[in-house]
């Protein structure tokens, strides 16, 4: 099969596309003919090494964690999914034809595969970091770097909560942010100010990680109440810093039933064929996505 691998650490010339041996589903997994893969930041961080201290691989390695695609194969022990069925979900190597996922569920009416690979990873993270964070109906949560696929769920779950948001982007995403029940204000000079004429900031939550944290706190005024998921040094700060990815199952499960009420919708900003994952790398490393990027198998 073609897979999308990397042998060193290093910037996107490093990917290759390469011949090699299809991946099996074990006991509690299920394999899956790749349709199309999510691409998230943290491909890229982990294709540079920047996790390699904590979360060590072994080299060469394949890419991606999102997938959507049809069951080819299910592992052992494993229920309530049969070959044929149309699933998205987390695994491992998901850039290539054949991929394993150790969290699924069935693809929701309407969604075609491409939407479906932009939600597992982003539906996650913004579960669990509004959940940390602690914000609450009726209080209003501050959301630097709102327009990407995390910020895109986060406004829509919020908004669903009965939370309040106030969402930076740069000037072309102001009217997106808008459709997402969220009050915009670009970024740049004069930032805070601006979101300080929308409201008292209760929570705050760094998508982008632009070396924002110190404002986040002034904003807040309680360290506690500051979440980044890109910044590596907002602990240095007094901030907190969001990794660990939570219950994958328990919020595909989630993200279902907010697709399927009509309350969760994230765009599919451009796809890529797998010939193309530097590309997208590369375009995802640069920010301004409104929605999701996708490689199409």
């Amino acid at each position: 099969m073609k897979r999308v691998s990397f042998a060193e650490f290093g910037g996107p010339d490093v990917l290759q596309l390469i011949d090699a041996e299809e991946p099996h589903a074990g006991p509690g997994q299920i394999r899956v003919a790749v349709r199309a893969a999510g691409v998230n930041p943290v491909d890229w961080r982990i294709r540079e090494g920047q996790f390699r201290n904590v979360r060590p691989i072994a080299l060469p390695a394949g890419v991606g964690q999102d997938a959507s695609g049809v069951v080819d194969e299910v592992g052992e022990g494993v229920d309530g999914v049969a070959v044929g069925d149309r699933v998205f979900g987390r695994g491992s190597g998901t850039y290539a034809e054949f991929a394993v996922l150790s969290a699924w569920a069935r693809m929701p009416v309407g969604l075609t595969f491409e939407e479906a690979a932009g939600y597992p990873s982003v539906v996650e993270t913004a579960l669990r970091i509004i959940r940390q964070v602690d914000v609450r109906p009726g209080q209003t949560l501050l959301v630097s770097g709102a327009s990407g696929g995390v910020g895109s769920a986060v406004l829509q779950i919020a908004r669903d909560r009965g939370i309040t948001v106030i969402g930076t982007a740069g000037a072309a995403n102001q009217d997106y942010l808008r459709s997402l029940g969220a009050l915009p204000a670009t970024y740049g000079e004069g930032w805070v100010e601006r979101v300080r004429r929308l409201g008292h900031v209760d929570a705050a939550l760094d998508l982008a990680g632009s070396g924002v944290i110190r404002e986040l706190l002034e904003l807040t005024g309680d360290p506690q109440k500051v979440i980044s998921i890109a910044d590596l040094g907002a602990p240095e700060l007094g901030a907190r810093y969001s990794g660990v990815t939570g219950n994958v199952p328990e919020a595909l499960a989630e993200a279902t039933d907010l697709i399927s009420r009509g309350q969760l919708h994230i765009p599919v900003e451009k796809t890529y064929p797998l010939t193309e994952a530097a590309a997208a790398h590369i375009d995802s490393q640069a920010g301004h996505t409104r929605g999701r990027r996708v490689v199409v198998v």
